[in-house]
């Protein structure tokens, strides 16, 4: 019984150990003005913020990989479309892409205000 009661608070002991700790005020703000800032400056943004923090706090160098990788995913969408443009086709393709990088940031930015981990629906993992 007593061997029961030993394994219960490892377990115990390992759950809590496991668990994240919430990310503080200035990291979700970083993390927020980073994910609206793509909507204006694309990858940059994300690429300063990476570069600044990705040693110094997990949650937001997971943001910045995520919306780094978000970005450069929207500006080889952006270059597609322009290939496409010869043939009319990415004309079309254009304002789509401007709308989805505005839709999904803001939603990034409302995900990251509260502090949870946002992942873009469709986005390259080149940075991992």
């Amino acid at each position: 019984m007593s061997s029961e009661t030993n394994n219960e608070v490892t377990t115990n002991q390992m759950d809590t150990s496991n668990m994240d700790k919430m990310p503080s005020n200035d990291d979700k703000n970083i993390a927020t003005i980073m994910h609206i800032g793509g909507t204006v400056f694309s990858f940059v943004p994300a690429l300063i913020v990476w570069i600044l923090k990705k040693d110094e706090n997990q949650y937001v160098e997971d943001q910045a990989k995520e919306a780094l990788n978000f970005q450069i995913t929207m500006v080889l969408a952006y270059m597609l479309a322009g290939v496409l443009s010869w043939i009319l086709i990415g004309l079309i393709f254009f304002p789509i892409i401007w709308v989805l990088n505005i839709v999904f940031c803001i939603i990034a930015a409302i995900s990251t205000s509260k502090g949870e981990t946002y992942r873009y629906p469709f986005a390259l993992r080149l940075i991992n």
